[in-house]
């Protein structure tokens, strides 16, 4: 199974993965974005972007990494990973079903003044211009498909303990 964690930078992904690897048993986190850093070091470089999601590559790329893993662990992989892109899930979810993974889809959503001063108050990264011009695009996403697509969690007001504990029982359900 994959539990995959969506939402734009500042929802909770990275500090609620672990969380919820610890509640699930037999799983492991797969931080599907090793595989766009891989990408990103083949020289000469690929066709220039600002997102290595639009390569064709990561997509394929992390459904057959996924699969490969679990077919040699077993168990549940969480992924906390920003998907946007309606096209780019899709894929990847048809990718993951045609191996017959069932993925159990979470939308980590917080308001857009929540994610702002996430990220603008972040200490470990800084503020970031990066992450902060995604959340046009995921207010976009979620407006027009995401909110529909996923299990939303609501973040504004939880503490990433809080998620996890949520996302679990929900798996478990």
């Amino acid at each position: 199974m994959i539990v995959w964690l969506n939402g734009t930078h500042g929802a909770g992904k990275t500090t609620t993965s672990p969380l919820v690897q610890r509640l699930i048993p037999d799983s492991r986190v797969f931080d599907a974005e090793k595989v766009g850093e891989t990408l990103m070091d083949i020289t000469p470089g690929l066709p220039e972007t600002d997102n290595f999601q639009h390569w064709p590559p990561w997509r394929q790329l992390v459904v057959e990494t996924a699969r490969r893993v679990l077919d040699y662990t077993g168990g549940a992989l969480v992924v906390p990973m920003t998907v946007l892109v309606e096209q780019y899930w899709r894929e990847i979810s048809t990718g993951l079903a045609h191996h017959a993974i069932p993925v159990r889809h979470f939308l980590l959503h917080a308001d857009q003044d929540t994610l702002r001063g996430r990220i603008e108050g972040d200490v470990l990264m800084g503020p970031s211009p990066f992450r902060l011009k995604y959340l046009d695009p995921y207010a976009e996403a979620a407006r027009t498909w995401l909110l529909g697509e996923a299990e939303v969690i609501d973040t504004t007001h939880l503490t990433p303990a809080e998620a996890a504990l949520q996302i679990a029982e929900a798996v478990r359900s």
